[in-house]
C-alpha cells in the first residue's frame, strides 16, 4: 500500500521516516528545495487569456457504469505540469440576483500511459465554450468525440477519437461559469458592513476538494503543478493569490502573479476585496490583510509581530529557508475553518488572527499564535513535502499540530505553551480514542475516495492524536536514530512500508542507538510506530508495585464494548516508560508484553508528564500512597502527573477498573491546589458529571462540593488581584482566575454573581465603556446573561451587532446561549438559520452552545433534528460542521428514549446521508449506550460519596 509523501518524480526527496517527523531537525530538505526551485525555474509565464462569458449548460450526466469516470480517484494516465488560469469575480449580482465569476483555464500535462479518454475534476461548472486539446510536440492531438460532466464524481469527461502518446505534452483549454456562492468553499463570497456599506470579498478554499469548483483541474495532492494564475476585478479592489502581484491598470484591473511553486491544487488561494495590509521586511515580505477598519484599529499588529519570529524558528528547525517571496496571511469575515495553510496566501477567521489587548483575552492570544505556528508550519511539511493521498493526513496535521506548541513557544517563552498540549489535545483525544469505534492513525487509500469520506478524517484523531504520538517519540528518540543512513532517492513519493522495512533507513534492534535516557531501542522505529500508527486506540500501562510487574492491554471506556477491527499487532504497544519513585525520576524503560520493575513500596508514578500516549493504572495500595501525598504535598507531584492523576482516574473509573470513589478522591486535594493544569482536568471530568446528573438529585450535592473545592482558589485570586482590579502576572494564572470566578459563579459562592451582575450592570448604563477585563468577559456574560431575563439578552444581542473584533462576538454568542428563557433560546436557533443574523461559519457553534444549556437540551435536538434534511443539503460541508454538531448535540444523552431517538434519527435520515459526520453519529451511539451503563452502575455510588463530603 503506497502512502507517505509525494514529489515530481524527476525530484529528489528525502527519505523520510514516520517518527521523523517529531523532533527538531527531522526533515532535512535542503537539496529537496533546492531541486524543486530549479524544477520550478524550468517553466516560463506565459500570459493569461480573454474570456468569453457565454454561458451553456453542462451535458448530462451518464447512468452509472465500471467506466473510469465513476471512480473518484484519477487514473495514472496523465501528469499535469502547468496551469494557466484567469478569473473574473464579479462582485455585484447579474440582472437574476446571482454573483457569477467566469474564467478560462490552459493545463499542460503529459500523458503517462496511453490513454483515449481525459479525466479532470469540475464540479458546479458550466463550459461557455467546447474544450480544445493541442499537442505540444510534433504528433497531432487527436480530435474530440465528445465530453461531458460526470457529476456524481465530479470530473470533466472528454472521449478523443484516438489516443494520446506517453511522453507527450498536451495543452487543454477550458472557458467557464460558476456561481460565487456563500457556501464557504471553493471561490466564494463572503460579506461584511462596514461604515454602514456592504460590502463583497470573493475569497477562496479549495482545500481539500473544492479547486475543482474554482475551474478544471487534477484535484489530487499528488498532482503538483506550477500556477500561473491572472485576476480581473473592479477598480479600487486587490486581488491576492499565492505569489507576489503585478498590477496592470485598465479599465477592468488586470493582475498577474509569479508562477507559483509546484504545488497541489488545494494550497491555491484567491482573493479579491478593498482591504489593506500592515507589513515588515523580516528576510521576506511579510504582510497582514484585513478590512480596513481592522486594520487601521491595530488588530493586525500582533500578528505581524509574530509572523518573522515564527518564521525564524521553523526556518532554524527545517534548516531550510522560507520556500516563498512573501508571507500573506489574511482575516477573512466568512471562513469556515480556523485557518488554511495556502502556501504564500494562508487564510484565517478574523476571530484567530485579531488581537486587541483592550478588548482579546489571553486565551484570544495563545489561540493566534499557535494557530500562525501551525499555519506556518505547514509552509514546509505539507506544502513543500506533500502527501500523496488523504489517507495520510495525520502526518500532516499532527505534525503541523504538534510543533505549533514549538514556534509559539518560541515566540511567547513566558507563557509555558507546551504544557497546555496535555489538555489540549492529548486529553481531548484520549475520550475519543478510547471508543470502540475509534479508527488508526493510518488508512487505507482505497477506503478514503470520496470527497465526504476525505472531509471525515480531519478529525481529532489525525490532528490531536497524531500530535501526541509524535510528541511521545520526539522525547523518546534521540535525531540520530531517524536520521542515521536517511538518503536522498530519486523517488515520486516515500513508501511508509518500505521506509520502516529498509535496513538503510531505519537503525536495525541490535544498533546502540539509546533514548534520551541510556535504554537501548528494543527494536526498529518503524515496527515502533507500526503499532501506534496501524492500529486504533492506545494502552493503559499497570503496574504492580508489590511484584514490580507492569503490563498493558487495549483501553475502552466502555469494557464490553466489541472492537471488531482486527489488529495484526492483537492490540499491544512497544510503550516507553518513565517513571519516578518517591519524588525521584528512575531509569526509563521500554515496555513490548510484561517488564519488572522494583517498587519498593515507595509511591511511584509512571509516564512523567504525560510523555506517553498512554493511561496509567496501580495496585490499590499505591493509589492510596498517590492521595496521601497529593493531600500532604501535592507540590511533590509534577503540575502535569497532577492533572493526569485525576484524568486517569475518572476514565479508569468509567472503564471499571477502579471504583468511582478513588476518582473522586483525587479531587480532594484541590481545595489546596493553586495551578491551572490539575483545576482544568478536574473540572474536564466532573462535566461529565453535570451532563450526566444535573437534573438528578445528585445535583445539589455535587455543587455543594465543588463550593467547597473552589472557594480557596475563589479568595486566591480576589486576593493576588487586590479584589479584581489587577491581572495574575502568569499566563496559565490568568486562565485559572477565570475557572475560579466560573465555577464560584455556577456554584453559588458568596458574592460572585453580584459581583458579576454589577459589572455588566455597569456596561449596560455605560455601552462605550466596557469595564470588564476582556480575560474574565466570556465568564462574565454568560453568568450574567444566565441570572437575567430578556434586557440583559437584548443588550448582549445588541452589542453583538456593534462588535468591533470578532473574538468579542464570539464570547458574546457564546453568552446569549446561556440564558434559562427557552423563548429567547429557540429565537437563537431559528437564527442559525439566517446568514443575516448568524453567520454560517459560527451556526454549529451557536446550536452546539445552547446545547450546553440544561434549559437548551432538547430544544437544540429537537431543532436539528426537525432541520436536518434543510442543513444538510442547504448548507452543505462547508458551512457547517457535522460532526462537531452531532457530538454536541448528544453529548448529554443517557437514557433508553434518548438512545431510539438517535437511532431513529440515523434510519430516518439514511436516504440524505451524514457527510462528514457518519462517524461521528456512531460515536454518539456508542457513547450514549456507554452512558447509560455507566449512571445505572454508578449513580448510588456516586450519590452517597457527594453526600458524605458535604453533610
Amino acid at each position: 500500500m503506497a502512502k507517505g509523501f509525494y514529489i515530481s518524480k524527476t525530484v529528489g526527496v528525502v527519505g523520510i521516516m514516520v517518527g521523523a517527523a517529531a523532533v527538531a531537525t527531522i526533515i532535512t530538505l535542503s537539496v529537496l528545495y533546492s531541486q524543486e526551485k530549479a524544477k520550478n525555474n524550468e517553466v516560463k509565464p506565459t500570459e493569461g487569456t480573454t474570456m468569453t462569458t457565454t454561458t451553456t449548460t453542462a451535458a448530462p450526466t451518464t447512468a452509472p457504469s465500471n467506466e473510469a469516470w465513476d471512480s473518484y480517484r484519477l487514473p495514472d494516465t496523465l501528469l499535469p505540469d502547468t496551469y494557466d488560469v484567469t478569473l473574473w469575480p464579479r462582485l455585484k449580482p447579474d440582472n437574476r440576483g446571482i454573483y457569477i465569476f467566469t474564467g478560462n483555464s490552459s493545463v499542460v500535462f503529459k500523458c503517462m500511459k496511453e490513454t483515449d479518454m481525459i479525466l479532470i475534476h469540475s464540479n458546479k461548472l458550466n463550459l461557455t465554450t467546447a474544450p480544445t486539446l493541442t499537442a505540444l510536440g510534433s504528433t497531432p492531438a487527436p480530435t474530440i468525440k465528445t465530453h461531458w460532466m460526470q457529476v456524481t464524481t465530479q470530473y470533466l469527461v472528454i472521449q478523443l477519437n484516438d489516443n494520446l502518446k506517453v511522453g507527450e505534452s498536451y495543452e487543454l483549454f477550458t472557458e467557464f461559469l460558476g456561481e460565487l456562492a456563500d457556501d464557504l468553499s471553493g471561490f466564494y463570497r463572503s460579506v461584511y458592513q462596514e461604515d454602514g456599506q456592504e460590502k463583497v470579498v470573493a475569497t477562496s478554499q479549495m482545500h481539500p476538494t473544492y479547486a475543482r469548483k474554482t475551474f478544471p483541474c487534477f484535484d489530487e495532492p499528488a498532482m503538483k503543478a506550477v500556477f500561473h494564475i491572472t485576476v480581473l476585478h473592479e477598480r479600487g479592489t486587490v486581488a491576492l493569490s499565492n505569489g507576489i502581484e503585478i498590477v496592470d491598470g485598465t479599465a477592468v484591473t488586470i493582475t498577474r502573479f509569479e508562477p507559483t511553486p509546484r504545488m497541489s491544487s488545494y494550497l491555491l488561494a484567491l482573493v479579491v476585496s478593498d482591504f489593506m495590509n500592515v507589513q515588515s521586511m523580516q528576510n521576506t515580505l511579510i504582510r497582514i490583510w484585513a478590512r480596513r477598519k481592522a486594520v487601521t484599529d491595530g488588530h493586525c499588529a500582533y500578528a505581524l509581530n509574530l509572523t518573522g519570529p515564527i518564521l525564524q524558528f521553523f526556518e532554524d528547525y527545517y534548516k531550510v529557508p522560507y520556500p516563498l517571496s512573501k508571507s500573506d496571511q489574511i482575516a477573512l469575515p466568512d471562513f469556515y475553518f480556523g485557518a488554511m495553510e495556502n502556501w504564500g496566501l494562508v487564510t484565517y477567521r478574523e476571530t484567530y488572527l485579531f488581537y486587541d489587548p483592550l478588548i482579546s483575552s489571553n486565551a484570544n492570544k495563545k489561540k493566534t499564535a499557535t494557530l500562525i505556528a501551525h499555519e506556518l508550519a505547514h509552509m514546509w511539511f505539507g506544502n513543500l513535502v506533500t502527501l500523496k493521498w488523504w489517507n495520510e493526513v495525520w502526518l500532516n496535521e499532527g505534525f503541523a499540530t504538534y510543533v505549533s506548541y514549538l514556534g509559539a513557544d518560541y515566540a511567547e517563552p513566558t507563557w509555558h505553551l507546551k504544557d497546555l498540549i496535555i489538555l489540549d489535545d492529548v486529553h481531548k483525544v484520549f475520550a475519543v480514542d478510547a471508543l470502540a469505534s475509534s479508527r488508526p492513525l493510518s488508512s487505507k487509500e482505497e477506503d478514503i475516495t470520496r470527497p465526504e469520506q476525505i472531509s471525515e478524517v480531519f478529525d481529532t484523531i489525525s490532528y490531536s492524536k497524531g500530535a501526541s504520538v509524535l510528541r511521545m517519540l520526539s522525547d523518546f528518540l534521540t535525531e540520530p536514530v531517524f536520521l542515521k543512513g536517511l538518503k536522498v532517492r530519486d523517488l515520486s513519493f516515500i513508501n511508509l512500508t518500505n521506509v520502516h522495512n529498509s535496513s538503510n533507513l531505519t537503525p536495525k534492534s541490535t544498533e546502540p542507538f539509546h533514548t534520551n535516557g541510556t535504554v537501548l531501542l528494543p527494536m526498529t522505529v518503524g515496527e515502533i510506530m507500526d503499532r501506534w500508527v496501524l492500529q486504533m486506540g492506545f494502552p493503559v500501562v499497570t503496574i504492580n508495585t508489590a511484584t514490580g510487574q507492569l503490563s498493558q492491554k487495549h483501553f475502552l471506556l466502555d469494557p464490553e464494548s466489541v472492537v471488531d477491527v482486527p489488529s495484526q499487532f492483537d492490540y499491544e504497544w512497544i510503550v516507553p516508560v518513565n517513571w519516578m519513585k518517591s519524588g525521584v525520576e528512575q531509569t526509563p524503560v521500554w515496555l513490548l508484553e510484561r517488564s519488572d520493575e522494583d517498587g519498593g513500596g515507595d509511591w511511584v508514578l509512571l509516564n512523567l508528564n504525560l510523555t506517553g500516549y498512554y493511561r496509567v493504572n496501580y495496585d490499590t495500595e499505591n493509589w492510596e500512597r498517590i492521595l496521601n501525598q497529593l493531600n500532604s504535598n501535592h507540590q511533590a507531584v509534577p503540575d502535569i502527573n497532577r492533572a493526569q492523576i485525576v484524568d486517569d482516574a475518572f476514565n479508569l473509573a468509567r472503564a471499571k477498573m477502579i471504583p468511582i470513589s478513588l476518582a473522586l478522591n483525587t479531587t480532594k486535594f484541590l481545595s489546596q491546589e493553586m495551578a491551572y493544569l490539575p483545576w482544568q482536568s478536574a473540572l474536564n471530568n466532573l462535566d461529565y458529571f453535570y451532563l450526566m446528573f444535573d437534573q438528578t438529585d445528585i445535583y445539589e450535592s455535587m455543587q455543594a462540593y465543588l463550593r467547597k473545592q473552589i472557594t480557596p482558589l475563589f479568595e486566591h485570586f480576589r486576593n493576588i488581584t487586590t479584589d479584581w482590579t489587577e491581572v495574575p502576572d502568569g499566563h496559565t494564572d490568568q486562565y485559572n482566575q477565570v475557572n475560579a470566578i466560573r465555577v464560584a459563579c455556577s456554584t453559588g459562592v458568596d458574592g460572585c454573581q453580584n459581583l458579576t451582575a454589577e459589572w455588566f450592570t455597569q456596561w449596560m448604563q455605560h455601552p462605550e465603556q466596557n469595564p470588564i477585563h476582556p480575560n474574565l468577559r466570556s465568564t462574565v456574560y454568560c453568568s450574567a446573561v444566565a441570572a437575567g431575563g430578556a434586557k440583559e439578552w437584548d443588550f448582549a444581542w445588541e452589542m453583538l451587532q456593534t462588535a468591533s473584533i470578532a473574538s468579542e462576538a464570539d464570547k458574546l454568542m457564546s453568552a446569549l446561549a446561556c440564558t434559562k428563557d427557552t423563548g429567547l433560546l429557540e429565537r437563537y436557533l431559528t437564527f442559525t438559520l439566517d446568514p443575516m443574523k448568524i453567520r454560517k461559519q459560527d451556526a454549529t457553534s451557536v446550536i452546539v452552545q445552547i446545547a450546553g444549556n440544561v434549559e437548551g437540551r432538547s430544544l437544540a435536538w429537537n431543532f436539528t433534528t426537525l432541520n436536518w434534511r434543510y442543513i444538510f443539503t442547504e448548507y452543505g460541508v462547508g458551512s457547517f460542521s457535522f460532526a462537531k454538531l452531532i457530538s454536541g448535540i448528544t453529548q448529554t444523552f443517557s437514557t433508553q428514549y434518548q438512545l431510539d431517538q438517535l437511532l431513529q434519527f440515523k434510519e430516518e435520515n439514511a436516504d440524505v446521508g451524514f457527510g462528514a459526520a457518519s462517524s461521528a453519529l456512531d460515536q454518539a451511539i456508542e457513547k450514549t449506550r456507554a452512558n447509560m451503563k455507566w449512571v445505572s452502575e454508578n449513580q448510588r455510588e456516586i450519590r452517597d460519596w457527594f453526600r458524605a463530603e458535604t453533610a
